[in-house]
């Protein structure tokens, strides 16, 4: 996720910083962005010289200290601890006014907030999976937010090309809420034995779908979607019908997250 709103930044003019502190996962995401934008050139969306611009743009780094700037969003692990503590670290190299958004899926916006310096600059910018494609971002709204913030976020996104949708902050925001039915119920489907994967995920796709709820597991992450039920379950007080599937569980303790390991709940070619 870094990595493609990183580019979709790029793309729409704006100087940018990717930061990770794994050397591996930044040369990844320097390769996939140069082939994406040449994807982008041979299908005649963009010439030889905007891909050249973009690159220009794109500064890689494995140090903190380098983050400075005026809007920062973090996409990093799913947990609250982690994402207060970069936020921290970055506040102490950046001026007050600069802008903190989390692209947490599922966790708490108000919670992270209320730990981080000047948490009125703090709010949730939900990008989807993969990010230079889906056009819809969740701004998430917390009580201690300004409406200078909000502003700020929206214009970014539409800046972006995308279609800004604001919520308050609550469990799933929007989409993960209504969502997480989709995925559950399929799971159980096939914890019952009424019927497979590849059935399941044809009906829905039959049914006017983009994609099945399997396929679209396997392409958000195993580990990310599991993380999301979890988190889910737990903030709306442990109700039956939200409870995590055994059987994605499985899939995680396997690390067959999906397509960025290639193997989830279909097999992928990773070259």
């Amino acid at each position: 996720m870094g990595q493609g709103i990183a580019l979709v930044a790029a793309q729409s003019g704006f100087p940018t910083i990717l930061y990770d502190v794994d050397t591996a996962r930044l040369e990844k995401a320097r390769v996939l962005t140069k082939e994406s934008l040449q994807s982008l050139v041979e299908k005649n969306k963009i010439s030889l010289s905007e891909k050249k611009e973009i690159l220009n743009r794109l500064h890689y780094t494995d140090a903190g200290k380098d983050c400075v700037a005026g809007f920062i969003i973090e996409a990093i692990v799913e947990k609250s601890e982690a994402k207060v503590d970069l936020f921290n670290q970055l506040a102490e190299l950046n001026p007050d006014q600069t802008i903190f958004a989390s692209n947490t899926s599922s966790l708490s916006v108000t919670a992270i907030a209320e730990k981080v310096k000047q948490p009125q600059r703090v709010a949730g910018m939900h990008f989807f999976n993969p990010a230079p494609v889906m056009k819809l971002v969740e701004v998430v709204k917390t009580k201690y937010v300004s409406e200078a913030t909000i502003l700020a976020i929206t214009g970014l996104a539409r800046q972006m090309g995308k279609t800004p949708v604001l919520c308050n902050d609550a469990p799933g925001f929007i989409v993960n809420h209504v969502a997480r039915p989709y995925y559950l119920e399929a799971l159980r489907l096939v914890e019952l034995g009424i019927a497979d994967v590849e059935t399941i995920d044809a009906v829905m796709e039959a049914s006017g779908f983009k994609m099945g709820p399997f396929r679209l597991m396997d392409l958000i992450g195993n580990d990310i979607n599991y993380a999301v039920s979890s988190s889910l379950y737990e903030a709306m007080g442990r109700p039956e019908r939200l409870k995590p599937s055994k059987l994605q569980k499985d899939k995680v303790d396997k690390k067959e997250w999906g397509r960025k390991t290639g193997k989830g709940f279909f097999d992928y070619d990773r070259k």
